[in-house]
């Protein structure tokens, strides 16, 4: 292990990020589910608090340790800020210009105060791939029982939970070192 690196991630024990499993060197996997957020304080009382018992249940069912995070991440719409301003360019009525030109004044804004995009996880470790995948099914389960979606976390998804926890939000790169 190499001690002297900035970041965090060149001191832990992580041997690879596959198949959705983050794999240790012990070859224990952390792997999980990604929920869909939901505004439920938009329905009525009575859906709210369905949901609200139906994902007391669900948390009751998991019998094995598990980790519930929660992990911004800036949202990058430089591509859509890109679309408008061609939008824009190509467009002759002063009115519809005016409206893309104030599209594009809110995506600025939106760039300039750092918005994020808040992403919810369940993660939990586990040796036996057989549970491992037990265990998923049974999180989407009970999630989608809830009302809410879920799917087994992505390798994109636990780099980015590292970014998140170990770089202080910075994103680093993967791949391989030419020598």
């Amino acid at each position: 292990m190499n001690n002297n690196g900035q970041w965090t991630e060149n001191w832990i024990n992580i041997q690879s990020i596959s198949n959705g499993m983050i794999i240790l060197p012990d070859q224990t996997k952390v792997s999980g589910v990604k929920i869909t957020p939901r505004n439920i304080f938009i329905l009525d009382e009575m859906s709210q608090s369905n949901i609200m018992i139906a994902l007391k249940n669900f948390y009751n069912l998991i019998d094995f340790e598990f980790w519930l995070v929660v992990a911004d991440r800036p949202v990058d719409i430089s591509m859509y800020l890109s679309t408008l301003q061609l939008q824009y360019q190509n467009q002759t009525n002063p009115a519809v210009r005016k409206i893309i030109n104030q599209d594009i004044q809110k995506g600025n804004s939106f760039m300039n105060n750092n918005v994020v995009d808040t992403e919810y996880y369940i993660l939990f470790k586990e040796k036996n791939l057989e549970m491992l995948q037990k265990k998923v099914r049974m999180l989407i389960s009970g999630l989608a029982q809830a009302g809410l979606i879920a799917r087994q976390t992505s390798n994109e998804d636990l780099r980015i939970i590292l970014d998140s926890f170990l770089n202080g939000g910075r994103s680093f790169n993967f791949g391989a070192v030419a020598i």
